[in-house]
């Protein structure tokens, strides 16, 4: 395990050590522990918690977890014997302050400022979940739609445009990733 960037806590767990790749950037302030992986161009924001503890995560390439928020997963127990892990695909938004527990995100999916999702939730592929809004137990949003609300329900379909922006996104936070971690060498 290399040594952890100044102001960045990557911690082990019961022998499970954070797996980041080189190209990925971690901003100050974060902590991060466990049994997660991070992939290739990807961007963990000021002041997050990633905590593969209870189960893994994983995160995709050119995903970005943006400011405060806090990514977890569930403990196997009675009811679910392997717990549930949260999977976090790639080229996928998580706004500011983003709650994601036990989830799987699927690749260009966003995540809106504020919002959260509970065990066993799962977004399709470019799915939407608004900001603010709660995700409960067990729900799907379908790909190419907008959910919102608390708890969240279907709000409407996502256009080529809509989906195109989340894109940009995802490419924008890329190279501000990049401008961030030269400015901090």
């Amino acid at each position: 395990m290399k040594a952890s960037p100044p102001g960045v806590t990557i911690a082990p767990f019961n022998g499970k050590f954070p797996r980041i790749h080189d190209s990925a950037w971690i901003a100050p302030g974060c902590r991060i522990i466990g049994d997660v992986e991070i992939g290739p161009d990807s961007s963990v924001w000021y002041n997050c918690v990633i905590r593969g503890d209870a189960n893994r995560i994983v995160i995709g390439a050119r995903t970005n977890i943006q400011d405060g928020s806090v990514i977890h997963c569930e403990s196997p127990n009675p009811k679910r014997p392997d717990g549930i892990p949260t999977i976090i695909g790639d080229d996928v938004l998580l706004g500011h302050m983003v709650m994601v527990h036990g989830t799987v995100l699927e690749d260009r999916s966003f995540v809106g400022i504020g919002a959260i999702t509970m065990d066993g939730c799962h977004l399709e592929s470019e799915a939407m979940l608004a900001a603010g809004a709660m995700l409960t137990s067990g729900k799907r949003i379908p790909s190419r739609q907008l959910w919102g609300g608390r708890p969240a329900a279907f709000m409407r379909d996502l256009n080529d445009a809509q989906v195109a922006d989340m894109q940009k996104g995802v490419q924008g936070y890329v190279l501000n990733a990049r401008m961030h971690r030269v400015s901090q060498e």
